[in-house]
This record gives structure tokens, C-alpha cells and sequence, in this order.
């Protein structure tokens, strides 16, 4: 039976609008440290740990997952997901340890981790994911920037809690769009099998790819600033063309979203790995401060061009929200293994050449693998 197109967009703004919301600590993680340091007198192993437990968490909510994706309404998980998340972060304004700072912001982000997983498990169930997911990057990106340039502020008259208070707000705000989301995975024909034939290793491959490109992406961005200064390109010069680097991130969500499937997707997959690995490849070297900046610019807009592409792909493979639910998990170990590896690589050479090349070949690797787990023939999905 084909839905109303308020019935779409209400879904889509979930998709979205919850997306966006729940990871806003870890986007704004810069400005989020700094007062963590002064309010709250945090040495920066404290502070690391600390966000560390927010990913791990975020990422974790995949295992309970795994159980209640196939047994409860989507849409009752998102509202006591969303009330557990309002309720972690009320509670986190009255927090006084450490210790239970620690507790209430794991317990924030596992229910932050269970929206993201109903996001993109419900993603998969529309009828172009790749746009959908194209806005899904772009919400949390925005959200990411427009945080980045508010919270210093707000930071200063009210310090820490206003964070929380207005996290804890949007998503009371949110609430009512919980029941947009599908009730669950549809229940399909026989003909129409949500597990293609030969599909397992090729969920095995769309995974792998996915924890591949999270790898090559998380070390060459975490260390990108102190390559430029190694080249000898300012701090304020570095901050300046990776904050529009930022800019450049939403465009390539959102050129993305709006090509959606008008241009084959095997074409643009090639097209953006190959720029995303040249861009790797251009900071190699003592790279100019033209040539850093292209460089940057370029790397920021494929990463955010081709993830919507990579997780449209997994869609084609799992209706039923499971490989979806696995890519939270390695998305999130992606970003842990990343610059873990890139700092070893750059103590073991004593400097960035052998981080840029494993990271070149871990993009072309991710390329390989997304383009060999893809299906000749993907069950059609009908609209939302």
C-alpha cells in the first residue's frame, strides 16, 4: 500500500533529526574537552577516557541489538531509547564524580547508539537509501558545526550543564516523530528474500569494507593537523582550512543526497575512493599550504560523499536491519583501531609516509571489497 508523502517526510526528519542529535558530544569533542579541562580540572588521559566510553557505548548498543531488532516495535525501542538518553543527560548536570560523570554519559550514548542503529536500520527500508543517508551524514555534520561555533559561548555563562540541558531538550522535541519509524524489518515473500543468494560472504565483504574505510579515514584525520605543522603550516593557517574543510564535508553528504540515484552507483563509488586516495596521497611529503589544503578539502568531501554510498550498498544486501545494527559496531571500531594504528605507524617511522601509504591502500582495499560484496541483482525495495 503506498504512503502518504507526509508519512515519508515524518520518517525521513526521524531518520535525520535523531541521527544528528545523539552524537553531538563526539562532534563537538573539541570544544566538549576544553571545558571538561577547566570546569572540571580533567588531565587529558581523564578526558580521553571519557570519550572513549561515549564510542565504546554508541558502539556496544549493537550487541543488545542483535536481540531486540527482530523481537520489539522499532518505534517503542525509540521512545524509551529517547527517554533513557533524556534522562542520562538531566542526570548529568547533577553529577559531582568523575566516576559518575563516567556512568551517566555510558549510559547516554548506549541509548544514543540504539537511536543511530534504528536510524540506519530504517534507512535501509526506503526507496533511494543513498540519498537518505546522504542526509543523514549532512544532519550530523551541521549539527557537528553549528556546535563547534556555539557552545564556547554558552560555555562560558553556564558552563557545562547547558550542553546536557539542551541535548536533553531535543530529544524531548523529538519525541512524538518516534512513532515515524517502521514498526520493523518488513516481512518479505519467499521470491524476495531479504538474504540474496551467496550473501553472507558478501555482507562479510560490505562490513569489511566499511571497517576499512573507517580505519584509513580516522588516522589520516586525526593526525592531519600535525602534518601540516611538520610541514611548517601554521596552527592558525591548519585550523582555518579544516574548519572549512567542515564545510566541505556537508557538501559531499549533500551531493550525495542529491545525485541519489540518478548516476550509477558503481560509477561514483570508483570515482570518490579514487579522489579520497589521491587525496592521501597529496599530502605526502612536505606538502605546500595549497597543496595541504587541497588535500584536506578534497579528503573531507569524497569521506562524506562515499559513506552514504557504502551503507546504500549494505541496504541492497539486509532488509531486516541486522547488517546495519553490524555496521554501528565496526563504524565505531573503525574509528578506535584508526589512529591507534596511525600513531604506531608514525613512532615506527618517524614520520607520516608509511601512515599515508597504509591509509591509501586501505582505501583502495575498501574499494575492492564494496565493490565485490554488491549484488547483481538487488531485490528492489518498494518506497518507505
Amino acid at each position: 500500500m503506498p504512503i502518504s508523502n507526509p508519512a515519508i517526510t515524518a520518517r525521513l526528519a526521524a531518520i535525520v533529526l535523531f541521527a544528528a542529535i545523539t552524537p553531538t558530544l563526539l562532534m563537538t569533542a573539541p570544544a566538549v574537552a576544553a571545558q571538561l579541562a577547566s570546569q572540571w580540572q580533567l588531565s587529558p588521559a581523564r578526558i580521553g577516557d571519557l570519550f572513549s566510553v561515549e564510542l565504546g557505548a554508541m558502539s556496544l548498543a549493537t550487541l543488545p541489538a542483535w536481540w531486540w531488532l527482530k523481537r520489539v516495535d522499532w518505534r517503542t525501542a525509540a521512545r524509551v531509547a529517547a527517554l533513557l538518553f533524556i534522562a542520562a543527560n538531566l542526570l548529568s548536570m547533577l553529577a559531582d564524580t568523575y566516576a559518575v560523570l563516567l556512568v551517566l554519559r555510558g549510559a547516554s550514548a548506549l541509548a544514543g547508539g540504539s537511536l543511530m542503529i534504528l536510524c540506519l536500520a530504517s534507512a535501509a527500508t526506503t526507496a533511494n537509501p543513498s540519498r537518505v543517508y546522504g542526509l543523514w551524514v549532512m544532519g550530523q555534520l551541521i549539527v557537528g558545526a553549528v556546535g563547534l561555533v556555539v557552545l564556547p559561548g554558552l560555555f562560558e555563562r553556564f558552563g557545562l550543564n547547558a550542553c546536557y540541558l539542551i541535548l536533553a531538550g531535543l530529544m524531548v522535541l523529538l519525541l512524538p516523530l518516534a512513532r515515524a519509524f517502521p514498526a520493523g524489518s518488513r516481512a518479505l515473500p519467499a521470491s524476495r528474500t531479504p538474504v540474496l543468494p551467496g550473501s553472507r560472504w558478501k555482507a562479510a565483504l560490505g562490513v569489511g569494507a566499511v571497517l576499512a574505510f573507517y580505519i584509513s579515514l580516522g588516522g589520516v584525520w586525526t593526525f592531519i593537523g600535525a602534518l601540516g605543522a611538520s610541514a611548517g603550516i601554521s596552527a592558525q593557517h591548519s585550523g582555518d582550512i579544516l574548519a572549512i574543510a567542515t564545510v566541505m564535508g556537508i557538501a559531499g553528504a549533500a551531493s550525495a543526497s542529491l545525485i541519489g540515484t540518478r548516476l550509477p552507483r558503481g560509477v561514483l563509488l570508483l570515482l570518490g575512493y579514487l579522489l579520497m586516495a589521491a587525496a592521501v596521497l597529496l599530502l605526502f611529503g612536505q606538502p605546500a599550504l595549497l597543496r595541504f589544503a587541497l588535500a584536506a578539502l578534497l579528503f573531507k568531501f569524497t569521506w562524506t560523499f562515499i559513506l552514504p554510498l557504502i551503507l546504500a550498498c549494505l541496504a541492497d544486501l539486509d532488509h531486516s536491519g541486522k547488517l546495519m545494527n553490524a555496521s554501528n559496531l565496526v563504524i565505531g571500531g573503525g574509528l578506535a583501531i584508526g589512529p591507534a594504528l596511525a600513531g604506531r605507524l608514525i613512532e615506527a617511522s618517524g614520520g607520516f609516509s608509511l601512515l599515508l601509504l597504509g591509509a591509501a591502500a586501505m582505501t583502495l582495499l575498501s574499494l575492492v571489497m564494496i565493490v565485490a560484496s554488491r549484488p547483481h541483482s538487488p531485490t528492489e525495495l518498494e518506497p518507505v
